[in-house]
């Protein structure tokens, strides 16, 4: 039986329309064993040189929500992060593969296995790293809310209960501070706005997809959240302890936050423009 293997293998000059055509082509199957399939969740996680980590992240998370579907959607890692992906998906019919042919970003992997994912039938869209620095024992808390009638679950760092095991101050003040930083200048109360564990209903992200989604790096997640809620969506935050990585480098670079401090701006300036065009 089929253990979906989406290949992605074609460029255009500008990279949203390339995955978005990529997507919609829908790529090759490979074999795999059948397995009962749930029709509600699709875990995605993109990866580059996570070929440590991929492996115990996955067994991990199919262990605390059986019935999802991972999808992993690999960067070309060099590391063979890919190959092992394949190994999964041929191993378990519940993980899926999409081969990106080079590291073109955070936010166009996620935007790729979004738009997979709303061609089938899933109801609810998880995003989550595969370096276990989010923790799936969580899971559970995101899905009480989706079902109590939440559009966007965000697993926060920084409400009650919620906690960061690892970082050295530098980084403490980096999240936390780009977190206030991007609340004071789009007028939002969002504690954890930089948080990379959420679950989104496939409602939020067919509106939050009829807009265009700008940002790529770490200002995305930032994004995703701010778009959610000037549509109105209802947005809540549960608490989550966050481990940071125990293998492998990470990704953050200048270039990323630089993103990130330019992009709110553009979000507020968009945000005010809407207002005056509707009056």
């Amino acid at each position: 039986m089929p253990a979906s293997k989406v290949r992605e293998s074609s460029r255009s000059r500008d990279p949203n329309q390339w995955y978005t055509a990529a997507v919609a082509r829908d790529g090759e199957m490979a074999e795999g064993p059948e397995v009962e399939l749930g029709a509600d969740w699709l875990i995605i996680t993109p990866t580059y040189n996570e070929h440590s980590n991929l492996e115990a992240f996955v067994e991990a998370t199919l262990g605390n929500a059986p019935r999802a579907h991972i999808l992993i959607v690999d960067d070309n890692s060099p590391d063979g992060t890919g190959a092992l992906a394949d190994e999964l998906a041929a191993r378990d019919g519940r993980v899926r593969v999409m081969h990106r042919p080079s590291k073109l970003g955070l936010g166009t992997a996620y935007n790729a296995g979004f738009q997979h994912g709303l061609r089938g039938s899933y109801r609810f869209f998880f995003e989550m790293d595969a370096d276990l620095s989010h923790d799936p024992k969580f899971l559970p808390d995101f899905s009480r809310e989706l079902e109590a009638g939440a559009d966007l679950v965000i697993g926060s760092r920084n409400v009650p209960g919620g906690d960061i095991v690892g970082w050295g101050a530098w980084r403490h003040i980096l999240s936390k501070g780009g977190s206030l930083y991007s609340r004071l200048i789009l007028g939002i109360t969002t504690r954890d706005l930089t948080s990379g564990y959420k679950a989104f209903t496939r409602e939020a992200l067919q509106s939050i997809f009829a807009q265009r989604v700008a940002s790529n790096g770490y200002s995305f997640q930032i994004e995703m959240t701010y778009r959610a809620l000037q549509l109105g969506f209802d947005v809540r935050e549960v608490p989550i302890v966050f481990v940071d990585r125990q293998v492998g480098a990470s990704k953050m670079d200048r270039t990323i936050v630089l993103e990130a401090v330019t992009q709110v701006w553009k979000l507020r300036v968009q945000s005010l423009l809407r207002r005056r065009q509707a009056r």
